[in-house]
């Protein structure tokens, strides 16, 4: 079975077109902690984890950076709609991310919406925010306030003291501002510089950003926003993107008594364990339909797990079809749970490949599978068993790339897409233009070297001094020792140099 995820099939796939560098920020005080967490099941014993040095941060300053990186303009129309959207104790992490959505859902696309849900669950905004949080740590910050401002130099974390602070603002430098900062659109940009250091969506913003955005207007003042946090999480942030691979070797040695020996089965079950189906049975709706037998269907499902898993070896014809009957156990999953049952048999292949050779596989997705694999070795050269990522058509080499990388990708690919949309190109003419390669091929000339413009460095067929070498093709047949050119009077291996000559 081939094995491909491609976001939308083309009947021709575009040329390899330049991959995009992850632009993810990395502060220099990056430190990766790698935790080993033991748990008390023996399905999954070890867990590793990646942590960051800084603190998690609130998603809606990472879902503000994601709208200004596609305007200016939608950014501080976002910040003017979430200006008091705080996160509520009584509120779930759910409901405060649903409504960061909503309230972005006005100013993006569903496309780019989907894309910023990707950004949110790798946390890809997350050094961006850490690093004005940096930032705002350089800044003698006023002791005891959530928010403050900074004009040409001069702190405070009243209201009041603003107009007074830019009348005097005249007589000392404006601050550096970088290349990232947030400013509000303004004309006057001789103004003084004010820098509000603050938390999106709580009062104290609310209340600096509202006379601060009015004197921007007026070009009274240049009004430049960086997040700050004051009291910053003491959850680290989860880092994404990564692989880890533990290796363990015992090298503790122990007198067993083979005589007495007797081989136990050392399966531990967690309580929530993903494995619903097991031999036919299908334990969730068991034990809805039955919630007074719950004890005994745990016991029922702990044998019949441990009865399968003897890793006893299988038959060769019952390997034939396991590929399609795994892939029809995925499908046949409700749309909510396939990623998850892909992810169990793909990760506890050895222990379901027994269960899988009970399943019977569909004819119509047999063919559908097989008319795939087809397509692909003819035109892509992907044989069966082999793994490839296409977006729009283009080739995301698996082993360069990773999850920023492809963000990126998404991102570019999802503004030509909006641009064709906004223009009217819709449905298959979209596809059509999506399919076309924008990058020039390289081209490779075909010399004729009996062309009278050829002029020989050292002509082998007619210079004198190699008219001791054979001419005959015979010659290529000898045997001879590995990356030693065959001496034969013909021009046979050439190096090419051309020279453009302008009259």
């Amino acid at each position: 079975m081939t094995k491909y995820l491609s976001l939308r099939r083309t009947p021709e796939m575009a040329g390899t077109r330049s991959s995009f560098l992850p632009k993810m920020m990395i502060l220099p005080f990056l430190v990766l902690i790698l935790r080993f967490c033991n748990t008390s099941a023996a399905g999954k014993g070890v867990t590793a984890s990646l942590d960051a040095k800084w603190s998690s941060m609130p998603l809606l300053l990472e879902t503000s950076e994601f709208v200004a990186e596609e305007d200016n303009e939608k950014f501080w129309q976002f910040v003017d709609t979430v200006k008091e959207i705080t996160y509520l104790h009584g509120d779930s992490e759910r409901t405060y991310c649903n409504l960061i959505l909503k309230k972005a859902g006005q100013f993006l696309s569903q496309l780019k919406l989907n894309l910023l849900k990707f950004a949110l669950s790798l946390r890809a905004y997350s050094p961006t925010v850490q690093m004005f949080q940096q930032i705002a740590a350089d800044e003698p910050a006023p002791k005891g306030c959530s928010s403050f401002v900074v004009v040409n130099g001069e702190h405070t974390c009243s209201t009041g003291q603003i107009k007074k602070f830019l009348k005097r603002a005249a007589t000392r430098p404006k601050p550096y501002l970088f290349k990232g900062d947030h400013m509000f659109p303004t004309k006057n940009t001789e103004a003084p510089v004010a820098i509000l250091y603050a938390e999106i969506g709580t009062k104290e913003f609310s209340k600096f950003h509202k006379i601060l955005s009015e004197k921007a207007g007026k070009g009274e003042v240049m009004y430049v926003l960086r997040h700050y946090v004051q009291k910053a999480s003491s959850k680290k942030v989860r880092l994404s993107g990564y692989g880890v691979e533990l290796a363990i070797k015992s090298t503790e040695y122990k007198v067993l008594d083979d005589t007495r020996f007797e081989g136990t089965n050392t399966t531990v079950l967690e309580e929530d364990d993903d494995i619903d189906e097991v031999q036919g049975f299908h334990f969730k709706k068991l034990k809805h339909l039955f919630p007074d037998l719950n004890d005994q269907l745990k016991e029922l499902r702990k044998h019949l797990i441990e009865s399968t898993n003897d890793m006893a070896p299988l038959k060769v014809w019952e390997l034939q079809d396991l590929s399609f009957q795994a892939a029809s156990r995925i499908v046949s999953t409700s749309v909510h749970d396939a990623l998850k049952s892909m992810r169990e048999l793909s990760q506890n292949f050895p222990t379901k490949a027994r269960s899988l050779t009970r399943v019977t596989v569909n004819q119509e997705m047999r063919n559908e599978i097989e008319a795939n694999q087809k397509y692909f070795a003819e035109t892509l050269g992907l044989q069966p068993g082999d793994s490839a990522l296409f977006i729009n058509g283009l080739h995301i080499d698996l082993d360069i790339q990773n999850p920023f990388s492809i963000l990126d990708i998404l991102k570019q690919e999802g503004r030509i897409m909006d641009g064709l949309y906004n223009l009217g190109i819709k449905n298959k003419d979209l596809s059509k233009l999506l399919n076309v390669n924008v990058y020039p091929v390289e081209e490779n000339p075909a010399l004729d070297i009996r062309h009278s413009a050829i002029i020989w460095m050292n002509d082998l067929e007619r210079d004198q001094k190699y008219r001791s070498w054979p001419s005959s093709y015979q010659e290529l047949l000898r045997p001879t020792f590995p990356g030693v050119i065959r001496q034969i009077r013909r021009n046979i291996f050439n190096l090419v140099s051309h020279r453009v000559i302008e009259i």
